[in-house]
């Protein structure tokens, strides 16, 4: 969906009221190309940026991100699609036992890291991790549930990467074996 939704009502004259209850999740899940399309499209999300976030360094870029790790900006809409869906969501498109990057992609910047924006979006990160730490008893589950830290927008060549080159975004993802590893993690739960 255009990242412009939110101006269509004052453009035709609506209230601000007629503006949708809008919420925003980060989620930090190895390539943020392939996290941004796995929520692009979904039911109540309204925008997925890609950019930077948990680090130090003030206005990262690709080049030089520092100790950010590569996230996406999930805005969405509560009343459509919950935090909890998803976090179910973020679980299915992740390797959570990885503690060192994601997929081929390793390194500080690719690993798995939920930032919850409020108490009770901790809560229920936390509540997720258990879930899958309980689900998979003989794997140590390495995602990290952080507080949500300012993010910063990734340059616009990254921005919906997915759809402006989708060959190498596929090739990417299939050299990658991010595909291959989902399903043999989630089974039939894997996002692709």
């Amino acid at each position: 969906m255009s990242r412009y939704v939110f101006f269509l009502p004052l453009l035709l004259g609506l209230p601000a009221s007629a503006l949708p209850q809008t919420s925003v999740a980060l989620f930090a899940g190895g390539c943020f190309w392939c996290m941004e399309a796995a929520y692009q499209g979904r039911e109540g999300v309204i925008d997925v940026v890609s950019g930077y976030s948990g680090g130090t360094l003030d206005n990262p870029t690709y080049q030089q991100h520092a100790d950010h790790l590569e996230v996406i900006q999930v805005t969405y809409e509560p009343e459509r699609i919950s935090y909890q869906a998803l976090l179910d969501l973020y679980w299915v498109n992740v390797d959570p036992f990885d503690d060192h990057g994601q997929f081929c992609d390793k390194g500080q910047q690719y690993r798995s890291v939920i930032f919850a924006g409020t108490q009770d979006e901790l809560a229920l990160a936390r509540a997720s991790k258990s879930a899958v730490s309980a689900r998979f008893t003989d794997q140590e589950v390495y995602t990290e549930v952080r507080q949500a830290s300012q993010f910063w927008p990734a340059e616009q060549a990254h921005q919906d990467y997915y759809l402006k080159n989708p060959l190498r975004y596929k090739f990417y993802r299939w050299n990658c074996g991010r595909d291959q590893r989902l399903q043999q993690i989630w089974g039939e739960q894997a996002q692709h």
